[in-house]
């Protein structure tokens, strides 16, 4: 009888109830609301959902996340190796392999232009650095925070992990992708309270067709000359274009498939439990931590508002030929900062079709992000 007594009061001892804390109660509750906002809202379900799931299974099992070097049998948690490949840049670069072969990058090509206005909307990334070194945080923690106003998770998590910031990359990443994901919410509000009805009922000009040559030649030459100025920036850049040159040259077609569809979906798979396994109580539920989603907001709000202001400007440069509102998907939330500005746009006036137009910017920004990722690990001398 005592043995049975003594058995079940190990199983007891054994099941989470009695190990966890009120942070991991309330964890797994800002899981299962980024899940219901994944399932329910339909919030970039691809991400939120093994964000979210990573997030629970960390708080309710934290072990799942044990580091090789504290584990007594030599052997760590099985999201901690997937992990590894976050601090390693490894995930990071074939996410962008994937946007690469998924990418068209013929609207930006037909109206350069576009560069500037993704050049525009990365004002966030610059300002929240500023900030956050105001606010206390070392200058590398810093710039890997303020890498969130470029809305770009996989950036996000590349930098951190180049600058050595991994005491902050789940905040940093969570932020990022969470922001992605409320890019419907967060930005037309801005949008509209920076434009007028008019501007907003700017028709644009149809793009002009782009040869096939045009689109093989562009991610070589933007390899070489992105490259050749900040060299750092090549794992993304150069994935990135990897992976366009796969869809565009037409000749490797298994390639461009696995690429932007098994290839990538595993990648999201791994990278998201990841990313969301990093939100422990113990690591997440800090002051730290409210201050970068904070700095996130309000970097992803600069560089949203700087992108449309600079619209504005080509606006009345053009004499009315660019509608402000592409100047928002400048953020490298691809593609729905795009289709964030078509919908705006189609409120205005349902005739008004700027989706392709958007893309221009939104590509750029990708680019943009990736550039100032470079910049700043240049900055600080890290290869």
């Amino acid at each position: 009888m005592s043995y049975i007594i003594t058995t079940l009061g190990n199983l007891v001892q054994q099941t989470a109830f009695f190990g966890l804390t009120w942070g991991n109660y309330l964890m797994v509750v800002v899981a299962l609301v980024f899940l219901y906002l994944a399932v329910k809202k339909g919030y970039e379900p691809l991400l939120l959902v093994p964000i979210s799931f990573g997030m629970l299974l960390v708080n309710l099992y934290p072990d799942i996340m044990l580091a090789i070097e504290d584990s007594s049998s030599g052997v760590g948690g099985l999201l901690h190796y997937f992990y590894l490949l976050d601090e390693w840049s490894i995930l990071p670069s074939l996410i962008f392999l994937g946007v690469g072969a998924m990418t068209d990058f013929g609207p930006l090509i037909a109206n350069p232009k576009s560069f500037l206005l993704g050049a525009a909307a990365q004002f966030g990334i610059f300002a929240a650095y500023i900030m956050a070194i105001f606010m206390g945080f070392p200058d590398k923690a810093a710039a890997a925070i303020s890498i969130i106003g470029g809305a770009d998770g996989p950036t996000s998590i590349f930098l951190a992990g180049k600058l050595g910031q991994t005491a902050y990359m789940g905040p940093i990443a969570v932020a990022a992708y969470s922001y992605m994901s409320l890019v419907p919410i967060i930005q037309p509000p801005i949008m509209k309270a920076l434009t007028t009805k008019e501007e907003r009922e700017v028709k644009m000009e149809q793009l002009r067709p782009v040869s096939k040559l045009e689109k093989i030649l562009f991610p070589v030459v933007v390899t070489i000359v992105v490259v050749m100025i900040l060299p750092t920036t090549a794992p993304l850049v150069g994935m990135l274009m990897l992976g366009n040159l796969f869809k565009e040259s037409g000749v490797v077609k298994q390639l461009s498939d696995t690429a932007s569809n098994a290839l990538m979906y595993i990648v999201v798979i791994i990278l998201g439990t990841s990313v969301g396994a990093t939100t422990s109580a113990e690591a997440f539920l800090n002051l730290d931590t409210l201050k970068i989603v904070a700095l996130g907001l309000i970097a992803f709000a600069f560089g949203t508002a700087a992108g449309v202001l600079f619209g504005k400007i080509m606006c009345k440069v053009t004499h009315g030929k660019v509608n402000p509102l592409i100047g928002s998907a400048g953020v490298s939330a691809v593609p729905m900062a795009a289709r964030v500005s078509q919908k705006v746009g189609a409120q205005a006036d349902p005739s008004n079709f700027l989706l392709m137009h958007a893309m221009g910017p939104n590509v750029a920004g990708v680019i943009g992000t990736a550039v100032a990722a470079g910049t700043f690990m240049a900055m600080f001398g890290v290869m």
